[in-house]
């Protein structure tokens, strides 16, 4: 597995925009996929956006046209541009790794996004 540290989230009004940053370490080559799921309270945890290096992205209804997911493949970090914000966007967000396809999931410690006037 991979150490991946995310940075970014904080506390933003509803229609904002936050962008979240992610730094994965311990791995030599490019990761194949990377991305980012959350979890609400009482709620399981779900995908947001992930992006292979196939350029395959897997984003929801609930966030399609709204999040932007891109990588530097280089460096083995991700980002997630988040545009209007709403409240059912409050959420951990989980950074995730996978080192090749059928890998098990590498995660980071989770960064708390709030939306909230």
């Amino acid at each position: 597995q991979v150490h991946l540290v995310e940075s970014g989230g904080g506390l933003v009004q509803p229609g904002g925009s936050l962008r979240l940053s992610c730094q994965a370490s311990g791995s030599a080559d490019t990761l194949f996929r990377m991305g980012w799921f959350r979890q609400a309270p009482g709620k399981q945890r779900e995908v947001v956006a992930t992006l292979t290096t196939d350029d395959y992205q897997d984003i929801p209804p609930s966030v399609r046209g709204r999040f932007t997911i891109s990588r530097d493949f280089a460096k083995n970090s991700v980002y997630l541009q988040m545009n209007n914000l709403k409240p059912d966007d409050t959420a951990v967000y989980y950074c995730n790794a996978m080192r090749w396809l059928g890998d098990s999931n590498s995660w980071g410690q989770g960064t708390q996004v709030t939306v909230s006037s």
